[in-house]
């Protein structure tokens, strides 16, 4: 059976939705094709605690922005699917849930072709929406972990308690990383975290929010142009934390904390599991990613005649650290990966893509005429994939489909 749409959505987050609410508008014939439910990702791909570290008042989806009565508090994980589920209610999209696009391919019409569970679907676009989150990354030597060691990505780690007995190991640093260090710490687990490159702020500045500062600046607003390398776009997310109303973490206040850090993991050798000796480089960077949103904020101030915040600039960060532990000795009983995501489209079948695997596009148009993406990482600006800029790129390709028909 062969079913016939003008716009196929593959993705029902915010990405896909946003792009079918603007369709919506305009009375396009699309369908939204979501592999699981609606905001799926956010469901059953987050810890049991997962907050965001955005906060509120920056969750900002076409037809749905926050009103709450806590805009600058960090919505929970179900308060965050029940607020999805209120904007897709809101609008009633075209939305067709458990529905799995195995491929996309070129059929002999000039169409594509969508092979879906028992059926196929043909359109004559495609917009690809299926989030920014898809292979989780182990790094290199992680397959010479002991085998009997329990491994888990973030994304399948639940809760303290649904760890095996033991310390933990987790490798990754970002704001993931982080967050489930401080969580197995307060937990009562003695925590080593193998540390790697991640910006850092201060949760909070002369009264605002970090992700005030970084939207009012500019800063979200940074083209991937203006990176120093096309690789800079695996670049976390600045490390912070929305738990207990939001707060500062980093490499220093985890050490505070009595987090164990250590340099870059670098593999093991039967029992032991090695790291690089390059903590201090780690925070070093953090504290250079700091410095440049220093000069965004400064720009901003200059230019409006605001107060320029006070900054407490902290000295470079100089610990020993171990080059490697002793599975037994050490007691790590699990390794928690965090180690960051990678894009993930072998099912797309066109040559659109770049040597990381990354959409090559212009505006979220590939160079096949009614193939889209929406939802990627740095596809227009920073913000292209959260909720307080998706909205803008969903609306410029879905602007771009609707002129295409005039």
């Amino acid at each position: 059976m062969t079913d016939s749409v003008d716009v196929a959505i593959v993705g029902g987050g915010q990405a896909g939705l946003a792009t079918s609410w603007y369709l919506s508008q305009t009375g396009v014939d699309h369908v939204v094709l979501e592999a699981g439910r609606v905001a799926e990702t956010w469901r059953s791909r987050r810890w049991d605690s997962f907050c965001l570290v955005t906060p509120n008042m920056s969750v900002r989806l076409p037809g749905a922005t926050y009103s709450g009565h806590d805009p600058d508090g960090f919505m929970s994980r179900a308060e965050l699917v029940a607020f999805f589920e209120s904007w897709v209610a809101s609008f009633d999209p075209p939305l067709k849930e458990k529905s799995h696009v195995g491929y996309v391919e070129a059929d002999s019409n000039g169409r594509f072709l969508l092979s879906l569970d028992g059926r196929q679907m043909r359109a004559r676009t495609v917009v690809v929406a299926s989030g920014s989150y898809h292979k989780a990354h182990r790094p290199a030597g992680a397959e010479s972990l002991p085998p009997t060691l329990h491994q888990v990505l973030a994304e399948d780690y639940g809760s303290p308690a649904k760890l095996p007995p033991g310390n933990v190991l987790i490798v990754g640093s970002g704001q993931t990383g982080c967050q489930l260090a401080e969580e197995l710490h307060e937990a009562g687990r003695k925590v080593f975290l193998a540390c790697g490159r991640c910006p850092w702020i201060p949760r909070r500045l002369d009264g605002h929010d970090l992700v005030w500062w970084l939207i009012e600046s500019g800063f979200m607003d940074r083209t991937s142009d203006k990176l120093p390398s096309p690789g800079a776009r695996l670049i976390g997310n600045p490390q912070a934390s929305g738990h207990g109303g939001g707060h500062d973490l980093h490499f220093r206040t985890l050490h505070e904390l009595g987090v164990e850090l250590l340099g870059r993991f670098a593999g093991a050798d039967g029992s032991a599991i090695h790291f690089a000796d390059d903590l201090a480089t780690s925070v070093d960077f953090g504290d250079a990613r700091w410095a440049e949103i220093r000069g965004f904020i400064d720009a901003l101030c200059a230019k409006t005649g605001m107060r320029r915040p006070e900054y407490e600039i902290p000295p470079p960060m100089r610990i020993k650290t171990r080059a490697s532990l002793d599975v037994a000795r050490d007691g790590i009983g699990s390794v928690i990966w965090t180690s960051g995501y990678r894009p993930e489209y072998g099912w797309v079948r066109f040559p659109v893509f770049d040597g990381m695997g990354f959409p090559i596009q212009v505006d979220g148009r590939t160079n096949v005429p009614g193939l889209y993406f929406v939802g990627v990482h740095f596809l227009r600006k920073l913000k292209s994939a959260i909720l307080y800029g998706v909205g803008e790129d969903a609306q410029v390709v879905a602007e771009h489909i609707v002129g295409a028909r005039v």
